[in-house]
């Protein structure tokens, strides 16, 4: 079986699994009005507090600023993986409330992305001499 495709399809794959995952963390941890009230409680669950730090992470812009910083790191070096994280973090960015370093990030990185993986596939074409 030829699976050559999905190599290069893998992060992209994956960048829409991070999606996903953030948009389920905003619309069934951080925004359901219910739960908000549950967390108010004196006796609130455990895992209020995983729901807490994720509204504190996006009031203080954490999530934007960690999304800029990986995608300078992905312009100063040549690394997909870099690339890829930055795009990962623009996308959790966006979700949680970090829009416009969110879309920076996310254009920066999947640009970079794209440009090294071109790199990686580039064939010099060899015409005889004249």
């Amino acid at each position: 079986m030829n699976t050559r495709w999905l190599r290069p399809l893998t992060p992209w794959l994956l960048l829409v699994l991070v999606g996903f995952g953030a948009a389920g963390l905003r619309y069934g941890l951080v925004e359901p009005p219910a739960l908000a009230q549950l967390c108010t409680a004196t006796q609130a669950p455990a895992w209020c507090a995983l729901r807490q730090a994720l509204v504190l992470g996006f009031l203080h812009e954490v999530y934007g600023i960690a999304a800029i910083c990986v995608a300078v790191l992905a312009l100063l070096r040549r690394s997909r993986v870099l690339a890829w994280l930055a795009a990962a973090l623009g996308v959790l960015a966006l979700q949680l409330y970090n829009y416009e370093p969110g879309a920076l990030a996310l254009l920066v990185g999947c640009l970079r992305l794209v440009h090294l993986q071109g790199a990686g596939n580039t064939q010099v074409a060899v015409t005889p001499g004249r």
